[in-house]
C-alpha cells in the first residue's frame, strides 16, 4: 500500500491513527496516560453499539465477529476486578481505596482486554503499521536534538503536566524531560515512557509492525527508529526481545512446513552434541545480563522474594488488595514491582496470577496455529511472545496505555480463521 492509498477510512482507524501519531504531541502536554483509557473505552462503547444493532441485515464486511480467545481475556481481566475486590474487602481497606483500585483497574488491566474487543472491529492492521512507522519517523528526528541537549547540559526534566491533577501512579508519567541520568553517571532517553525498558518495550512492538510494512521507504523508518529507541532505552530485555522474538515467531510459524521439520531435527542433533558447551554458554549470557547492572538486578530480586513470602504467608488466594512500599533495603520500591507475576501474587494472590497466565497461554496456542497460514496471526504471536518475557521485567498492567497498539494487533491476530496453509495457495502467499 502507498502513502496515496494508505489513510484512515472509519471512525475506528481514524481514532486509532491520530492516537498513535499523536504520540508525542499528548505526551508534550502530559496526556499520553490518559488518552489510551478515555480511547479504548470510546472505542469499547461503540463496539457495544454496533453489535446491539447488528442484525442478519448488517453486511458482511460490516459484522462483528468476537473469537473465543478475546473473550478469555475479557472473562481473566473481569477476574482481576473480582480479586481486587474481594482482595480490598479481606483487608478491610474501605470504600475510598476500593473506588480508587478500580478506577486503577479500568486505566490498566481493563486495557489488556479492551484493546483486544476494539481489535474486532473493521480495523486494517497497515493503518497500526503505518503509524507506528510515523512515530519512528518522528523519534529519528527528535534524538539528534536530544542528545545535543545532553551534550549542552541542559536541564533535565522540564515540566510536570498539570495533567497529574486527574490521578496517576507517578509524577513520571506525566514529565516532559530531554535526557535522563542514570545512578552510574550514563544517560539514557525515556522520550515519551516514563522509564527506560518500558521505552524499550513500546520500541520492540513497533519493531514488529515494521517488519510488517509493505512500503519500503516506511519499512526502514520503522527498523532504524525502532532500533534507535531500543538503543536509547539501554534496557537489557529490550536488547534481548528485539533479537529474539522475530526469530522465534518466525519459526513457530513455519512449523508445519516439512523443510522446517529436517531443520529441526538437524539442530536437535547438534544441540545434543554440544549440550554441555551451549548450557555453559546460557549460563555465562545469564551471569553477564545479570550483572550488567547488579544494583538493578539485586533490588528486583528481592522485591521479587518479599513480595513471594508475603503472599504464601499472608494472602495466597486474593492477595493483598493494594501494592505497598517496600522497606530500605529495595531502596522503598513497591512490593511485586518490576515483575507481573510477583506483583499479581502479591496483590491478587493466586487467582490474579491464574487471571493472566490463562489468557497468555491460550493466545499463544491459538496464534501458533493460526500463524502457519496467517501473516496477521504470526504478528500477533510475536506479540504475545514479547509481552509474556516482558511480565519478568515489568508490570504489564501500568504500561497498558504504551503497549496498546500491539494488542489491538492481539486482536485483529485471533480473528483469523484457523486454514491449513498447504492446501491454501492465497493463504501460503500471505504468509511468507
Amino acid at each position: 500500500m502507498d502513502t496515496q492509498t494508505l489513510t484512515p477510512q472509519n471512525l475506528e482507524e481514524r481514532l486509532i491513527w491520530y492516537g498513535i501519531t499523536g504520540t508525542y504531541g499528548f505526551y508534550l502536554v502530559g496526556g499520553l496516560y490518559v488518552m489510551a483509557p478515555v480511547l479504548g473505552w470510546v472505542l469499547v462503547f461503540y463496539l457495544l453499539k454496533k453489535l446491539w444493532y447488528q442484525n442478519v441485515a448488517t453486511p458482511a464486511q460490516e459484522r462483528i465477529h468476537i473469537p473465543l480467545a478475546v473473550w478469555i481475556w475479557v472473562i481473566a481481566m473481569l477476574v482481576m476486578e473480582i480479586a481486587l475486590l474481594i482482595g480490598h474487602m479481606d483487608w478491610g481497606l474501605g470504600l475510598a481505596k476500593t473506588l480508587k483500585s478500580s478506577i486503577g483497574w479500568a486505566k490498566g488491566w481493563a486495557l489488556m482486554a479492551i484493546f483486544p474487543l476494539i481489535g474486532c472491529l473493521n480495523i486494517r492492521p497497515e493503518i497500526i503499521y503505518r503509524a507506528a512507522a510515523i512515530v519512528c519517523l518522528q523519534t529519528l528526528i527528535l534524538l539528534p536534538l536530544l542528545v545535543i541537549a545532553w551534550l549542552l547540559h541542559l536541564p533535565q526534566d522540564l515540566y510536570v503536566s498539570p495533567v497529574k491533577l486527574v490521578g496517576g501512579p507517578a509524577p513520571e508519567f506525566f514529565k516532559v524531560s530531554l535526557y535522563n541520568v542514570s545512578h552510574d553517571g550514563g544517560v539514557r532517553w525515556y522520550l515519551f515512557a516514563p522509564w527506560a525498558p518500558a521505552l524499550g518495550l513500546v520500541a520492540n512492538i513497533y519493531l514488529l509492525c515494521a517488519l510488517h510494512e509493505k512500503n519500503r521507504f516506511w519499512f526502514w523508518v520503522g527498523i532504524l527508529g525502532s532500533i534507535a529507541m531500543v538503543l536509547a532505552s539501554k534496557s537489557r530485555l529490550a536488547l534481548v526481545v528485539m533479537t529474539v522474538i522475530p526469530l522465534a515467531s518466525w519459526g513457530l510459524s513455519v512449523l508445519i512446513r516439512s523443510w522446517a521439520l529436517y531443520l529441526a531435527g538437524g539442530v536437535s542433533v547438534a544441540a545434543g552434541l554440544f549440550a554441555p558447551q551451549l548450557v555453559n554458554l546460557f549460563g555465562d549470557i545469564s551471569e553477564r545480563f545479570r550483572t550488567a547492572r547488579i544494583g538493578s538486578s539485586r533490588v528486583r530480586e528481592t522485591l521479587g522474594r518479599i513480595a513471594v513470602d508475603r503472599w504464601r504467608d499472608e494472602a495466597p488466594w486474593w492477595g493483598h488488595g493494594i501494592i505497598e512500599k517496600g522497606p530500605h533495603l529495595v531502596e522503598y520500591m513497591p512490593i511485586g514491582s518490576h515483575h507481573s507475576w510477583y506483583g499479581l501474587l502479591f496483590v491478587k494472590g493466586a487467582v490474579g496470577f491464574l487471571a493472566l497466565a490463562i489468557p497468555l497461554a491460550w493466545s499463544f496456542v491459538d496464534l501458533i496455529l493460526k500463524a502457519q497460514a496467517s501473516r496477521e496471526a504470526r504478528l500477533g504471536l510475536a506479540v504475545i511472545m514479547l509481552l509474556f518475557l516482558y511480565t519478568f521485567g515489568e508490570n504489564l498492567e501500568i504500561l497498558a496505555y504504551l503497549f496498546w497498539p500491539g494488542l489491538v494487533l492481539l486482536g485483529i491476530a485471533h480473528k483469523q480463521p484457523l486454514r491449513n496453509p498447504l492446501t491454501s495457495a492465497s493463504v501460503t502467499r500471505s504468509a511468507t
